[in-house]
């Protein structure tokens, strides 16, 4: 089995006065694990509904291999499509549910039996051919969904939110089995889903949409690390957002104001977040919470900021904790801290001196739209 090129060209779809998906271009190399990520409404399933076939686009091409798909039947475009719940026939076997692509192939029963066994070893459900689709849980369904999806080996492989009613435990054992066997066919996948966590562990890269556009794309890291805007930094993880003013640069970095006795400097790059800053500007400082370290109170040095501890969650590795910044009753930091032998242990009401990683804030417009 080898993986496909799929390619999106400006793709427009609209139901009447909506536009679900507006202009979007997306180039899916061949045997990439790529991921739609977005909330309800982002147009995310309605762009793989476009490229598996079911629904039709207003505008734009679309491509898989060398063909262009547009305008072609589903069944015509050789994919294998998985959806959240299964999809299975009720009154089909298990085999009989996986052998059905390839009948409708008019595949001889000799190899039809062969194919339908080595798939079913593939999904760890050799033993569960005779079952009903009833007789199984959850998550057998879904592993006989997947198999019926590549018994005829499609080039691509097309996944609609196929783990979401499954329970939190068995939904990660099955990200890890599907990102496993994936790399082992070297399919092509396209897959949605609105859970971040399950689209950073399972993807090569990971498409981000809003209100029907792509608002970055890129591997897990490089969202995590180098987020383009606001709402990318708030999608893709924990972030703290700080309403701050902007000062000027100086030779420590660029310095920003978070309350009249607590100033900051930022020694990284814009990255392109704000091309030009005057002094005085209104700007939004974000920081994740794994880069924020406490202190007690007069020992964090010039940059720290004070502060008092509200809540403190203990979670086994780490604590996660919510702080109340002084002279800002508007702004509390959520601060995760790991839990070890030198790292002094803080509880509520405990004055503190917040400490910023200064390499570690990114800095954007102060937009209500958060772009």
């Amino acid at each position: 089995m080898k993986g496909e090129r799929v390619t999106v060209r400006q793709i427009v779809k609209h139901y009447g006065p909506v536009t679900a998906v507006d202009n979007v271009t997306v180039d899916v190399k061949a045997g990439e694990f790529l991921s739609l990520l977005g909330s309800s409404g982002s147009g995310k399933t309605t762009l793989l509904m476009m490229i598996a076939g079911f629904e039709m686009p207003t505008a734009g091409a679309i491509q898989i291999g060398t063909n262009d798909v547009t305008y072609i039947a589903p069944n015509k475009r050789n994919v294998g499509m998985v959806f959240q719940k299964y999809a299975l026939f009720p009154h089909m076997s298990v085999r009989d549910n996986v052998a059905f692509p390839l009948r409708m192939r008019k595949m001889d029963r000799a190899q039809i039996d062969r194919r339908v066994e080595e798939v079913l070893a593939m999904v760890q459900l050799e033993s569960f051919g005779d079952r009903a689709p009833a007789q199984l849980s959850g998550g057998q369904q879904q592993r006989v969904a997947l198999a019926r999806a590549l018994v005829f080996e499609p080039p691509v492989l097309l996944m609609d939110e196929p783990l979401g009613a499954l329970d939190k435990k068995l939904r990660e054992q099955l990200q890890l089995e599907i990102k496993s066997l994936q790399q082992r066919l070297g399919v092509t996948v396209i897959y949605v889903t609105h859970d971040q966590e399950e689209a950073l562990t399972m993807s090569d890269r990971v498409a981000v949409m809003s209100h029907g556009q792509v608002a970055q794309i890129g591997s897990p890291f490089s969202l995590y690390s180098e987020p383009a805007s606001a709402f990318v930094a708030d999608f893709i993880g924990k972030m703290n957002f700080l309403s701050a003013q902007y000062l000027g640069k100086a030779q420590s970095g660029l310095q920003v104001r978070l309350t009249e006795s607590s100033t900051v400097s930022i020694t990284r790059s814009l990255n392109g977040h704000i091309p030009e800053l005057s002094p005085g500007l209104p700007v939004k400082a974000a920081i994740r919470p794994e880069n924020i370290s406490l202190s007690p109170r007069g020992q964090g040095g010039p940059n720290a900021i004070p502060g008092i501890v509200d809540t403190s969650i203990y979670l086994g590795t780490h604590n996660v904790m919510l702080v109340n910044v002084e002279g800002r009753r508007d702004l509390s930091l959520h601060i995760q801290v790991p839990v070890g032998q030198d790292i002094p242990f803080f509880a509520r009401g405990d004055a503190v001196d917040i400490l910023l990683q200064n390499d570690a804030i990114y800095l954007f417009p102060s937009k209500g739209d958060w772009q």
